[in-house]
């Protein structure tokens, strides 16, 4: 069966909105321009925590980077409700042990639902150990990733877990266009690959193609 995962947030909002009430929501980042449109939109409706859990990323340095942003943002963004950021600790180790074997893959391939499995399993734990109502990902926001696929991770981890998955697609409502839009506003930095070393090497082999 097919799902409107937009409509099925919409519907969360809306019956939460007439009981007046703001649940607490842990919205895992991948990064601050992904997460931008997704705390400008969810803000007025959620009582939001960033988690910054990305141990796929290429390097300390570049998560350093990406974390710092992703401060800077929420610091600096004109927002109805202040939003908690917590940054977890540089974990590559645990991304190349269920990378391992899948170092060919393509992207969107084996590799990336690995990928997914590990940040939103971690998410949906800590999710758990604060007792909020909704766990749920900015990576929907990515016309790269399959939303689908993450929507479906998300809402088994959260079965297991007993926690709420806020399903969400990012990019409707031309989420994307607007996550591009306030990165310019904010200046912040955007990165031209997902993360991992195997993304930074194949975009580096797309760009020496084009030259």
């Amino acid at each position: 069966m097919n799902i409107n995962y937009q409509k099925e947030l919409d519907i969360i909002i809306e019956e939460n909105s007439k009981k007046g009430v703001k649940p607490r929501l842990i919205l895992h980042s991948c990064c601050a321009p992904c997460t931008s449109y997704c705390i400008e939109y969810l803000n007025r409706y959620f009582d939001i925590t960033l988690y910054f859990y990305n141990p796929n990323i290429s390097n300390e340095e570049e998560y350093n980077k990406r974390a710092k942003e992703l401060i800077r943002l929420i610091k600096e963004m004109k927002l109805d409700n202040q939003i908690e950021c917590i940054i977890e600790k540089y974990e590559s180790e645990e991304f190349y042990k269920v990378a391992k074997g899948l170092e060919k893959e393509p992207e969107r391939g084996a590799r990336c639902t690995e990928c997914f499995l590990l940040r939103l399993n971690k998410s949906a734990i800590y999710a758990k150990e604060k007792g909020v109502d909704y766990f749920t990902t900015t990576l929907t926001i990515s016309p790269h990733k399959n939303a689908v696929l993450l929507n479906e991770i998300g809402k088994k981890l959260g079965d297991e877990y007993g926690v709420n998955y806020l399903y969400s697609d990012f990019k409707k409502k031309n989420g994307y266009k607007r996550s591009i839009e306030l990165s310019s506003e904010y200046n912040l930095y955007r990165q031209d690959f997902c993360g991992c070393i195997y993304s930074k090497v194949e975009r580096e082999r797309q760009k020496r193609e084009t030259l």
